[in-house]
């Protein structure tokens, strides 16, 4: 057990240093909204729920809610899909 000790330090050293590697020195992405720094993980997550409640809406209007199985994992998919597009279009 006394060798594996470093090996234990090590994999503690690697995972603090992994969970840290997504801070930068230039802060968050950030929008200026009303005076106020808005986070664009959390504009996009917005944008994610707005686009899955309108293609919920849309199923409904076109009566294809009835014949669609797991609606809400469909909508779901199609809100994280809007979601990380935006993100990824973003954010460079």
């Amino acid at each position: 057990m006394p060798k594996l000790l470093p090996l234990f330090r090590a994999a503690a050293v690697t995972a603090a240093l992994l969970v840290l590697q997504g801070c930068g020195p230039g802060g968050a992405p950030s929008y200026v909204i009303f005076g106020a720094y808005f986070p664009r993980w959390l504009l996009a997550g917005l944008i994610g729920i707005v686009a899955a409640l309108v293609a919920h809406r849309l199923f409904v209007a076109k009566a294809w809610n009835g014949k669609l199985p797991l609606q809400l994992s469909v909508c779901c998919a199609i809100g994280m899909v809007v979601a990380v597009l935006f993100w990824t279009l973003a954010t460079r």
